[in-house]
């Protein structure tokens, strides 16, 4: 994999990933629930996902299902709105992304194709957070209305 630089490079600089998915959280006018949510929680949102990025890229599906049903779960049960749930998944995976992009890192083609297989692996990855997510939010909608 190309891409194993890079993915240690999120890792090793996950404060920096953290911080700055808290400001973009912060200033999003879309997020009206997920923004009150205390800044330790926000911060370990990020920290969770930079600094294990490796491990999230090649998690096998049923981990991925367990956690994103669990947290649909949990956001559903909040009431914070299904939107708000999927937008900050993309905020994360914007966060990182942008992270690598700001390096620099991609000046020869081989780098270069290595950002594109990062970005195809966490887009993966985030597809499937997302799909994981929405069935367990829909499922606690469910049990709510028995």
């Amino acid at each position: 994999m190309l891409s194993t630089r890079l993915i240690s490079m999120v890792e090793d600089h996950w404060e920096s990933i953290a911080s700055r998915l808290v400001r973009r959280v912060r200033q999003d006018p879309h997020l009206v629930h997920i923004r009150q949510l205390p800044e330790s929680e926000l911060r370990d949102w990020g920290m969770e996902h930079a600094k294990n990025f490796g491990h999230w890229l090649g998690a096998p599906e049923t981990e991925l299902a367990q956690k994103y049903e669990r947290l649909g779960r949990l956001r559903s049960q909040e009431h914070v709105p299904l939107h708000e749930c999927v937008h900050g998944l993309h905020l994360i995976k914007g966060a990182i992304l942008d992270f690598v992009r700001d390096q620099g890192v991609g000046e020869t083609s081989v780098e270069i194709y290595a950002e594109e297989e990062l970005e195809h692996s966490a887009g993966r990855f985030f597809d499937l957070a997302v799909h994981h997510l929405v069935k367990g939010y829909e499922e606690a909608l469910r049990q709510q209305g028995s």
